[in-house]
């Protein structure tokens, strides 16, 4: 059994810390003031994450305080014109459909340009060794930029694996501080078995294609691409009847007559369609009656699209159609990541602060653009917006309106609103760290790094900050706009 310090243990810190908070805190209203004393006073378990007990860690307990947990918060045609608006609206975000016949050189470079500059400081490696300059050259002129063609005719594919998406063409693993071996700065995102791209061009080595997916434009090696016709691929994400992935990361079963489907991720939120084969007949060596057939694509020796079916357990999370937006599918959904180390950019077979975020939602059909700074200011979210220089009570005025699913926004962060308990605010987010004020009024990390339920008055960007102070922007997803 986990030891629990009594309360008594605790209070003479807990008074340090209300104290220094109470020091810091800038001026404002009585009832601002009490909510900074009550974050102070929030309890300390034996794990060190303030204000967080084992019934806190359950969806049910979020789910039963909630408001009309099971209420529909947005109907699905609603959720369909809005993700069209955004395909249309949002320029982070890419309407293959819309992709011209041909592709020109400069719109080729300007996504290979746009999404990463060439490294001017020193990057370190996974071995805390000063990454060459030579090296970083060779992985530069790897982009291959001189071969792009004047104008070549546009090409599509879907994604065969889980699969990185990178700054440059390479597997090195690059960080900005010696010791560091986390935020790996070439990591920009990840494809999921399905999500159907534009190809746009190859590495000089061929083992890297650039490519252009709905909602990111990155390097991606060849061999988690399929290359197929146009109709194929963005056909393939239309097609009827369909399991949606509703797991935070099932896989399909062994196969060994079939390796290229074998135990394959598939991450929440994925769209598969059921295969049309006889359900009384083997699929991979299995009778299927216990599963569900999914046809997923399959890159063949030659690089070309194919198609192949895959077993799914019935008992694995999925349905026959996304989830209805409601809150208690936003907790339930957010939840079964709980606990998962944070990735950046997808690393770690995770996600990050806005790919968790994303799945959540994408589970219930709504599309969210990849990263934080383009789903804080999107045009297609209701979103309440704020200005460095504004009161702390406008701040405390929209965290007290928070509604379950609203996604809370500082700078390179974002967290899920989930609740209150006794008035305090709490959040679940994917995040690298946490700090929060020690009993001698300094900064004290968390250490997280994963999935977490913290409540959110105490968290800090420093001394002199906290988390209210730097909310940028407030999104309601689940609201028309």
């Amino acid at each position: 059994m986990t030891h629990v310090p009594h309360p008594t243990h605790v209070r003479p810190a807990l008074r340090t810390l209300a104290l220094a908070l109470a020091l810091l805190a800038l001026p404002g209203t009585a009832r601002e003031q009490a909510q900074a004393a009550r974050a102070a006073t929030l309890p300390i378990p034996a794990s060190g994450v303030i204000g967080v007990e084992d019934a806190y860690l359950a969806a049910d307990f979020w789910i039963e305080r909630a408001p009309a947990p099971d209420a529909v918060l947005m109907p699905r045609a609603a959720i369909d014109a809005r993700n069209a608006r955004l395909l249309r609206e949002d320029a982070s975000m890419h309407d293959l459909a819309a992709l011209a016949d041909t592709l020109a050189r400069a719109q080729v470079v300007g996504w290979i340009d746009g999404l990463a500059s060439p490294p001017t400081k020193p990057l370190w490696d996974e071995a805390g060794k000063p990454v060459p300059a030579a090296t970083l050259q060779e992985i530069l002129a790897n982009r291959a930029l001189e071969e792009i063609p004047d104008v070549q005719r546009s090409r599509f594919g879907l994604a065969v694996e889980r699969a990185a998406m990178r700054a440059f063409p390479t597997r090195l693993r690059v960080f900005n501080r010696q010791g560091e071996t986390d935020i790996d700065r070439f990591q920009e995102s990840a494809l999921f078995p399905g999500d159907a791209m534009a190809i746009a061009h190859a590495s000089r080595d061929g083992q890297w294609l650039f490519v252009v997916s709905a909602r990111y434009a990155a390097w991606v090696e060849a061999k988690a691409i399929a290359e197929g016709s146009r109709d194929a691929v963005l056909g393939h994400g239309q097609r009827t009847p369909f399991r949606v992935i509703t797991g935070a990361k099932p896989r399909t079963v062994h196969t060994r007559e079939e390796p290229r489907v074998s135990e394959l991720q598939l991450d929440m939120g994925t769209r598969i369609p059921l295969a049309g084969v006889a359900p009384d007949q083997p699929v991979n060596g299995q009778h299927p009656y216990a599963a569900w057939i999914l046809e997923l694509p399959v890159r063949g020796a030659d690089g070309r699209l194919g198609f192949a079916p895959a077993l799914l357990q019935r008992n694995s999370d999925s349905a026959a159609d996304v989830l209805p937006l409601t809150r208690a599918n936003l907790i339930r959904q957010a939840f079964k990541f709980l606990g998962e180390r944070y990735g950046w950019g997808h690393a770690y077979n995770g996600r990050d602060c806005s790919g968790f975020v994303s799945e959540v939602y994408r589970s219930m059909g709504v599309q969210l653009p990849r990263n934080t700074s383009d789903q804080a200011v999107s045009p297609v979210f209701a979103r309440t917006r704020f200005e460095p220089g504004d009161s702390r009570e406008k701040r405390m005025a929209a965290v007290d309106a928070l509604d379950v699913g609203d996604l809370i926004y500082i700078p390179g962060h974002v967290m899920m609103f989930l609740g209150r308990i006794d008035g305090m605010p709490y959040v679940i987010h994917d995040t690298n760290g946490g700090t929060i004020l020690g009993a001698d009024g300094e900064p004290r990390s968390l250490r997280l790094n994963g999935v977490s339920v913290t409540p959110l008055l105490p968290l800090r960007f420093g001394a002199g900050h906290d988390y209210v102070d730097r909310i940028t922007n407030i999104v309601r997803v689940a609201a028309p706009q």
